[in-house]
C-alpha cells in the first residue's frame, strides 16, 4: 500500500508542475496517446467494460528510461480523448508487472466478483531480477477490479503458471465460446513458439497445444496476439494469431508478424506454409500491438500497438514523456489474389477532429504538423511517384511508390533530427501491387508520426519523424517519366488534449 500511494503522488505532483500545457511540447503527438510524464512501451490489459475503453500500458512511474515497470492506466469513451488515471498495478515486493491482458468475468468464473456484478480480471508477467544466486525469473499472475479498473488486488495464489523460466511472457486472455473456457496464448520468446493454455476459472491451467516455430525466427518472439475475424464481411472466420519479433523485423529491430488459421478453442492451426512471413506493419515504429477485448458485436475488431523500436527506444529526443501509442485501428480479413490478408485502417473517431477539407492537386503549404491525407495517383509512365512532407529548407520525409521494384516506402533519412541513434534514419519499404495504373495513399501526420495505409489498409507503414517546427510543406514529386492527374484531400486535425 505505502509504495501505491508513492507511486500515486509522483504522478499527480508530476502532472501538477506541468500545468495546463502538459501535452504540448514541441513533439507531443496530439491525437496519439502518451502518458504526461515517464516512460511507456507495451500496450497492455486492452477492454471495454460499461462504456469505457481501458488502455493500461507499461509504465516507469520513476523517470523517462526502462525500468520499475508498471501498468499505467488511461480510459477514453471514443478511443481519441483519453484520461490518464493512477498507477493501477505498481511494481511491488521486487517484482515487476510486465505486458498481459484483462478480461470481463461476465459469469464470476473466478469467485472475484462481487454483488452478482461482473468485475475485471487481469493476467501479467511477473519479472523477478536475478540476485547473485538465482536467474531472472517469469511467471504468470493475475488481479481483480470490482470498481472498473480503479483498484486492484493481486491474487493471493499467485503465480498461476510458473515454469521457472528466465523467458515466459505476455499472456493474451480471452474467452472461448467455442470451447467454454478461458484460453491463454503466451510466450516462449528462444524457443519461437506460443504456448495455448486453458482454465475454467483463470487461477487453475492447463497447457493444451503449443505453436511454432514458424514464419521468420530472427529474435525472441513475444506479445502474442489472437483473435477471430470474419473473412471478406461474412459469416466465414479466419483466426489471426500475431507475434512480436525483437529482433529480426522486416525494418530491423522489433516489429510483429501474423499467421491466418484456425482455432477450435484448444489449437492454432496454420493455413500457410510455415515458411510463410506476414507483416503487419512494414515501418520501425509499431511493435506488441494488441486487441481489445470485449467488444460490442456490432464493433469491428481494434488494435493498438507501441509507436516505437527497441533499437533506439530509451533514446527519444522527448519529454517529458518517451513512447507513444498508434492510431486504434480497426481490422479486417479480405482475400486478395496473394491469398487471405489483414487489412488495417484508423478508427472512424479520428473524423472528430477534422477541420474542413481541403483539395489538393500538385503541392500546397502550411499543412502544419497534425493532418490526414487521402490521394490518387495516376501514376502514367513515371517510375517514382510520392509525396515530401513536412518538408522545408532540405527537411522532409518521403512517401513514395517504386513503380519498377513494386515498392511502397517511407524514407526519413532527411526528415530533422535523425542523429540521435545510428539505427534511426531509415527508409522503409513494403511490397505493394497496384489496382491498375493508380496509386491510392491515406495517411496520418501527428507531429512526431507518419501512419501510412495503402490499398484500402492492405500494407501499412508506421514510422516516427521529428521534423523541425518551420517544416509544414506538401509537395507531390515524379520522376522517370510523367503521371497522370493527381488528386487529393487533406484534413487538418485538431488536438485531442484540453489546451
Amino acid at each position: 500500500m505505502r509504495l501505491c500511494l508513492s507511486l500515486l503522488l509522483i504522478t499527480l505532483s508530476g502532472s501538477a508542475l506541468l500545468g495546463q500545457n502538459a501535452y504540448d511540447q514541441p513533439f507531443r503527438p496530439q491525437f496519439h496517446f502518451s502518458p504526461r510524464v515517464h516512460w511507456t512501451n507495451d500496450p497492455n490489459g486492452l477492454v471495454f467494460f460499461e462504456g469505457e475503453y481501458h488502455l493500461f500500458y507499461q509504465y516507469n512511474p520513476f523517470g523517462d528510461t526502462w525500468g520499475h515497470m508498471s501498468w499505467g492506466h488511461a480510459v477514453s469513451t471514443d478511443l481519441i480523448h483519453w484520461q490518464e488515471l493512477h498507477v493501477a498495478l505498481p511494481e511491488e515486493n521486487g517484482t515487476m508487472i510486465f505486458t498481459g491482458s484483462v478480461v470481463v468475468d461476465s459469469n464470476n468464473t473466478s469467485g472475484f466478483c462481487l454483488n452478482g456484478k461482473p468485475c475485471l480480471v487481469a493476467t501479467w508477467t511477473g519479472f523477478i531480477a536475478k540476485t547473485a544466486s538465482t536467474p531472472d525469473l517469469q511467471n504468470q499472475n493475475i488481479a481483480y477490479s470490482n470498481d472498473r479498473g480503479r483498484t486492484w488486488t493481486k491474487y493471493k495464489g499467485n503465480p498461476v503458471i510458473d515454469l521457472h523460466l528466465t523467458d515466459f511472457r505476455d499472456p493474451k486472455v480471452f474467452w472461448s465460446q467455442q470451447g467454454k473456457h478461458w484460453v491463454m496464448a503466451v510466450s516462449l520468446p528462444n524457443d519461437h513458439k506460443i504456448l495455448i493454455y486453458t482454465s475454467p476459472d483463470l487461477k487453475h491451467w492447463k497447457r493444451t497445444s503449443e505453436f511454432g516455430p514458424a514464419g521468420a525466427t530472427g529474435g525472441q518472439w513475444e506479445c502474442p496476439e489472437l483473435f477471430e475475424l470474419p473473412l471478406d464481411g461474412k459469416t466465414e472466420t479466419r483466426w489471426v494469431l500475431k507475434v512480436g519479433l525483437n529482433p529480426g523485423a522486416i525494418a530491423g529491430g522489433s516489429g510483429e508478424q501474423y499467421f491466418i488459421g484456425r482455432f477450435d478453442g484448444e489449437r492454432f492451426q496454420n493455413d500457410n506454409p510455415p515458411a510463410t512471413t506476414l507483416w503487419t506493419d512494414y515501418g520501425k515504429d509499431c511493435y506488441c500491438a494488441l486487441t481489445f477485448n470485449n467488444l460490442p458485436k456490432t464493433t469491428a475488431p481494434i488494435m493498438l500497438g507501441w509507436m516505437s523500436n527497441w533499437q533506439y527506444a530509451r533514446e527519444m529526443p522527448t519529454a517529458p514523456f518517451r513512447g507513444q501509442m498508434t492510431l486504434p485501428r480497426e481490422l479486417s480479413l479480405k482475400t486478395t489474389p496473394d491469398g487471405i490478408r489483414l487489412f488495417q485502417q484508423p478508427i472512424e473517431a479520428l473524423a472528430k477532429l477534422r477541420e474542413a477539407p481541403v483539395p489538393v492537386h500538385l503541392s500546397t503549404s502550411n499543412t502544419g504538423h497534425q493532418f490526414e491525407f487521402a490521394s490518387t495517383i495516376p501514376v502514367g509512365t513515371a517510375q517514382e511517384v510520392g509525396w515530401k512532407l513536412l518538408a522545408d529548407d532540405g527537411t522532409f520525409t518521403n512517401i513514395g511508390y517504386n513503380k519498377q521494384r513494386g515498392m511502397l516506402f517511407i524514407d526519413r533519412t532527411h526528415s530533422g533530427n535523425v542523429g540521435f541513434n545510428k539505427d534511426f534514419p531509415a527508409k522503409t519499404e513494403a511490397p505493394f501491387k497496384l489496382t491498375g495504373n493508380s496509386l491510392r495513399l491515406n495517411f496520418v501526420v501527428d507531429r512526431d508520426s507518419v501512419e501510412v495505409f495503402a490499398g484500402d489498409g492492405r500494407v501499412t507503414i508506421t514510422d516516427l519523424v521529428f521534423a523541425p517546427a518551420n517544416a509544414g510543406k506538401l509537395e507531390f514529386y515524379a520522376s522517370g517519366g510523367k503521371p497522370g492527374a493527381v488528386s487529393g484531400t487533406l484534413w487538418k486535425i485538431k488536438s485531442a488534449w484540453p489546451q
